[in-house]
């Protein structure tokens, strides 16, 4: 592992170079862009991102080794690591930053990342929990940066068809909305990791959260426990109804009623593996959401339901089934397979994401996910989780 000196000159060593060649390429096209936890989840967003020829990755931080060596390696070219995230926020010659760090550490670096005048590509929940909000938003606009949620379905073209028929008043009167995400997974067996306590940053990992011995399980499954994550509600939910709150000018749920059972990780995750919540919304909305690891009927839907008809959106298709009497049923598919697929071959989410943002950090036009957005949606998480965690009607305050 390089040193905080090391780390520093070889970034500027190697950012002479990248700017000697893009100055063939057209150096106004180019964006220097450093990653911060290198996970499976930034990995998948790295696919994409190094196919856009605007974006030259410069360096790469993460807690743990094994991340940092996997990453390195999907790289065209070795770039320096660190395990400090203020060594590339340090590093003036990187204009931008993509964070797939766990929940918990997405305000804190981004509101840094901001002020280390860094544009940022965050992943979703943008907030670990309601007091976030406010912070993340004011370093935003403080330094009048370009923060893009990755909540990557609003860069996608069926939900923007979506939009626009909700829009036109093609459903009509909306009063109810079923979002699920059902998956049938054993990932929440808990097996020997073969994790090195030697090779992670453990202290750096915990961040903000309470001090707490090293557990492999809890570092490589953070998701699912309260001290980094938010469960099924921050994990998956957050995609839909930041869907919901877009077509329908929503902020924030007025209620939520939420119940959560333990039928496949009782002992071993703290948030539910199966949950429902009930979110009610002004002008007698309601919004339910299901999602569970033991079944996957339904997968992943949005059913909008309106008095005209009912507009089906999935991450490939969209489906607009009228009601008795009424004419226009459409559909736009756009990816092969079964309903309801988490990723389908087409269209490329995270592609037109990352898309986005960069020609944003260019134009320096608002992207399709800013904070606020980012903020909003994790709200309707965050009132879901409160209601379960203290079993009672959570109303907003």
């Amino acid at each position: 592992m390089t040193s905080r000196r090391t780390f520093l000159k070889t970034s500027a060593a190697l950012a002479a170079t990248a700017v000697s060649y893009d100055r063939i390429l057209g150096a106004n096209e180019t964006i220097t862009v450093g990653l911060i936890g290198t996970g499976g989840r930034c990995r998948q967003l790295l696919k994409s991102l190094l196919t856009i020829q605007s974006a030259h990755v410069m360096a790469i931080c993460d807690v743990w080794d094994v991340h940092l060596e996997a990453t390195q390696k999907m790289l065209p070219a070795k770039v320096p690591s660190t395990k400090r995230y203020k060594d590339v926020l340090d590093n003036k010659d990187i204009a931008a930053v993509l964070i797939a760090a766990p929940d918990h550490w997405h305000v804190p670096i981004t509101v840094d990342a901001c002020n280390a005048d860094k544009d940022v590509y965050v992943e979703k929940p943008l907030t670990h929990n309601l007091e976030e909000g406010k912070s993340v938003i004011e370093a935003q606009n403080r330094n009048k940066k370009i923060v893009q949620v990755g909540t990557q379905q609003r860069s996608m073209p069926q939900m923007q068809k979506g939009l626009e028929m909700v829009r036109a008043g093609r459903l009509g009167r909306i009063h109810k909305v079923h979002l699920t995400w059902n998956r049938n997974s054993d990932r929440v067996r808990k097996n020997p990791l073969g994790v090195n306590p030697s090779s992670v940053d453990w202290k750096a990992f915990l961040g903000n959260a309470k001090e707490q011995p090293f557990d492999e399980y809890r570092f490589r499954n953070w998701r699912w426990f309260w001290d980094f994550g938010g469960g099924l509600l921050t994990d998956l939910m957050v995609h839909h109804i930041d869907i919901v709150h877009w077509f329908l000018n929503l902020d924030h749920p007025e209620r939520a009623v939420t119940t959560g059972s333990y039928p496949l990780a009782k002992g071993i995750w703290e948030t539910p593996d199966t949950i429902q919540t009930l979110l009610t919304y002004p002008d007698e909305l309601q919004v339910h959401f299901e999602g569970t690891f033991s079944n996957a009927h339904n997968a992943e839907m949005i059913e909008l339901m309106g008095e005209k008809g009912t507009l089906y959106l999935d991450r490939g298709r969209l489906e607009f089934t009228p009601e008795r009497g009424q004419p226009g049923a459409e559909e736009m598919v756009l990816g092969t397979g079964k309903k309801g697929l988490d990723f389908y071959d087409k269209p490329d989410g995270e592609l037109l994401h990352l898309t986005n943002w960069l020609e944003c950090i260019a134009s320096r036009n608002k992207p399709n996910a800013p904070a606020e957005v980012g903020v909003s949606a994790a709200s309707a998480a965050h009132l879901g989780n409160i209601a379960y965690r203290e079993n009672k009607v959570a109303n907003w305050s």
